[in-house]
C-alpha cells in the first residue's frame, strides 16, 4: 500500500478516472453497434453526428485514441452510404 498521501490521493484519482471512461467507452461501443444494426437509411444519417460527436469527445478526453475515433467514424461512414 501507498506510503505517501500524494500516492494515495493518486491510487483514488486513477481508480475514478478509469470507471469513468470504462463507462464512457462502452457507451460509445454500444452507440457504435446500434448505428451498423440500422438498416434505414435516413435514420442512420440522423443518428451519425450523435455518435461521430461521441467518439470525438472520447478521444479528446483520450479514453480512446484519436486513431480510433477517426477509424470508427470513417467506417460508419462508409456502412451508411452503402444502405439503400
Amino acid at each position: 500500500m501507498a506510503n505517501h498521501k500524494s500516492s494515495l490521493k493518486r491510487i483514488r484519482q486513477t481508480e475514478a478516472r478509469r470507471l469513468r471512461n470504462r463507462y464512457y467507452a462502452k457507451t460509445a461501443r454500444n452507440a457504435v453497434r446500434n448505428l451498423r444494426k440500422m438498416t434505414d437509411k435516413a435514420q442512420a444519417a440522423e443518428k451519425l453526428p450523435v455518435v461521430t460527436a461521441l467518439l470525438d469527445r472520447l478521444a479528446s478526453k483520450k479514453a480512446i485514441s484519436k486513431n480510433k475515433a477517426a477509424n470508427l467514424k470513417s467506417k460508419l461512414a462508409r456502412h451508411i452510404a452503402k444502405l439503400a
